[in-house]
């Protein structure tokens, strides 16, 4: 009953998106306060509909109800609980309906939080996500729906992809999901504007902790998926550029873009046509992102479905929003030209030159991406993409993004003095120069990464300082000490997001330049040395696990005659699927990961055993952590939350905007 109770409600969210797609918009067109007034509750009712569904959905995964076949082809009695829950989104139907509880939540936040927007673009913002709504539950209902009963339900279900059971993939789709779907407020805040005919500095306030939110999940989501791919896969990587992976990232390079943009339209009221091009755009990416994951039209050890048809229904989706959005861009063209006027030296060219760069990025991922389809469709070649091409077409744009960064950030708005605002700078130009130095004389014979990498970040992260210390003002030391902990929580937001980059930087600097893998058959009991390690394989035994079976090592890290760790990797193979995995054993440290895989059996004795040592790794996600915590301090930062809509209704009282 349950069941059958949610598969209605699913129905009834579906009409109630309906209702809130048509009735807010036409109340707006009319200025009718009455209709325009559904858009509130119908977004809370949709959002509790779909979290009810959602419910019953993991009601079913924890109580192992086989008569559901989305619980059968994914679920196990003798599955730990943790994976039992996480199982709920560990396939295509129960990810699709997150997605759309998800959505639903960001409507509801709106209706909820948007209280201080103008009534006509706060009906046409829910309205617009209203739409999206109802697009993604038909999706769920006629294509992918996670209610589905079958005839004669076996005794006990097929497990989950032994690959998803772990903590890490407990989290990470989630945290990407927040990010993706979260983009989708930009995007209504974009349609929403141009069907109003306006866009100014408090529309630009208004989307910009939406964006915010989006790209600080994005961050924790993409982290946690590279976190997940490191210790995880067990080949000691943390990026592969695997289609799936390029898909969450390339709406992070536009959202960062977008972050940027949105702040020249609050400040200046320039940029307003980029800016909300690249809301469109950043929706677009992420939805992208799901017809990649769900279509089946490129391979990925992350894809969820490999169903033609549901790839099908997702590009309608893509098209007619994109086809839709795009189309009322071009057509409201002459309400976003923008009168300001600045100088080619100043903080609004610094960051056209930032957006510009990371926009680029974001295509080049995105030609490297889509390029094996197109050579098969139009060329019928089979091509594969890989790390060499990204390497070498992004990182250059990343580099000059890094360059860029500390400058603009001190650049005066409208009008500067280059050497006036590098006058600071200096001290950390030196520094860098000098730490790069450093490194390179240190790593004589090596790559060229490791120096270029160590001075960038030394550049980025001193800039960042210098930055926050000119924020303070003049004064002695005590004075700006004290102002330092009254700064706005925005002001520190960036630093720290700036700060993050430049350590994230360093540390794949460090990874990729520096590590060390040695790649051997070892008896038990041997003793073999590794960039100055003692490594001892004491022992190889069979050990049972909740739902599968391990083989287990034990091997002692020794320095200097000094046992400083015993890891255990394992090698896995799952009672249900008899898949094997592999389970990577990692001593981890502030300046180097020590990382040990156990292998195959070898016919003439001993162990397959892979080893790396992988300096200062864990700062590319220690990185990854500052970065969200400065988008988490920016967002807290009240004026996000009052500010705009104070500023409306001093500036504009009761007044509604001409169509």
């Amino acid at each position: 009953m349950l069941t059958e109770s949610a598969q209605f409600a699913l129905i009834l969210a579906f009409l109630v998106a309906i209702m809130q797609t048509v009735i807010p918009m036409i109340g707006a067109a009319r200025r009718n306060p009455v209709w325009m007034s559904v858009a509130e509750p119908a977004a809370l009712t949709q959002f509790f509909l779909v979290g009810f569904a959602f419910a019953a959905l993991t009601h079913a995964f924890v109580t192992s109800d086989f008569s559901l076949a989305v619980v059968a082809a994914n679920s196990h009695t003798d599955k730990p609980m943790l994976y039992k829950i996480t199982g709920v989104w560990g396939n295509h139907e129960g990810s699709v309906l997150l997605w759309v509880l998800i959505l639903t939540l960001f409507g509801a936040m709106a209706a909820v939080f948007g209280g201080n927007l103008p009534a006509t673009l706060r009906a046409r913002v829910l309205a617009v996500q209203g739409s999206i709504g109802a697009a993604f539950l038909g999706f769920v209902l006629f294509t992918s729906n996670p209610f589905t009963r079958l005839a004669n339900p076996p005794l006990n279900g097929q497990g989950l992809n032994p690959l998803l059971q772990d903590p890490g993939l407990a989290f990470h789709p989630p945290f990407l999901y927040l990010g993706y779907v979260g983009l989708s407020m930009s995007f209504s805040f974009a349609v929403a504007a141009l069907i109003e005919g306006r866009v100014d500095a408090a529309w630009g306030r208004w989307v910009r902790p939406w964006t915010l939110a989006a790209w600080l999940f994005l961050t924790v989501g993409i982290a946690l998926g590279s976190w997940w791919a490191y210790y995880e896969l067990g080949w000691g990587g943390f990026w592969f550029w695997d289609p799936v992976e390029n898909a969450s990232f390339m709406p992070w390079l536009v959202s960062a873009a977008l972050l940027h943009s949105a702040i020249v339209v609050e400040k200046r009221e320039a940029l307003k046509s980029w800016t909300v091009l690249l809301a469109i755009l950043a929706f677009g990416f992420s939805m992208m992102g799901t017809f990649i994951v769900r279509s089946g039209v490129l391979t990925s050890v992350h894809a969820f479905a490999t169903d033609p048809a549901r790839g099908v229904f997702i590009l309608m989706i893509l098209g007619v929003f994109m086809g839709g959005a795009l189309t009322l861009y071009a057509a409201r063209a002459s309400i976003l030209e923008s009168k300001a006027v600045f100088s080619v030296v100043s903080r609004e060219s610094a960051l056209v030159l930032n957006n510009i760069l990371l926009a680029v990025a974001a295509f080049v991922v995105f030609f490297g991406t889509m390029w094996p389809l197109v050579a098969e469709l139009f060329f019928d070649r089979k091509l594969t993409v890989g790390a060499p091409f990204f390497e070498a077409a992004f990182t250059p744009f990343m580099v000059a993004l890094a360059v860029l960064l500390p400058i603009g950030a001190l650049l005066p708005w409208k009008r500067a003095r280059l050497a006036r605002a590098m006058r600071p700078l200096w001290p950390a130009a030196v520094l860098a120069v000098a730490v790069g130095g450093l490194v390179y004389t240190i790593q004589t014979g090596r790559s060229m990464l490791g120096p270029i990498g160590a001075a960038l970040a030394a550049w980025i992260f001193m800039g960042a300082a210098i930055d926050l210390w000119q924020r303070t003002g003049r004064g002695g030391f005590g004075t700006k000490l004290a102002r330092l902990t009254r700064l706005p929580r925005a002001d520190l937001g960036r630093i720290f997001g700036h700060g993050g980059f430049g350590v994230t930087i360093f540390g794949i600097a460090a990874m990729l330049a520096w590590s060390v893998e040695d790649i051997r058959v070892a008896q038990e009991g041997e003793t073999f040395s590794v960039a100055g390690y003692d490594i001892t394989l004491a022992d190889v035994r069979q050990e049972p696990g909740p739902n599968y079976s391990a083989i287990v090592a034990d091997m002692d890290i020794a320095r200097n005659g000094r046992v400083i760790a015993r890891l255990q990797p394992e090698k896995r193979t799952y009672n249900v699927s008899r898949m094997p995995t592999t389970e990577a054993a990692i001593d981890n440290g502030i300046l180097r990961d020590i990382y040990v895989v156990i292998g195959d059996p070898q016919q003439g004795g001993g162990w397959a055993v892979r080893t790396y040592v992988k300096p200062f790794a864990n700062w590319i996600w220690a990185g990854a952590i500052i970065m969200a915590l400065g988008g988490l301090l920016s967002l807290s930062d009240r004026r996000y939350r009052i500010a705009a809509g104070s500023a409306s209704r001093r500036r504009r009282p009761n007044q509604v905007p001409a169509e």
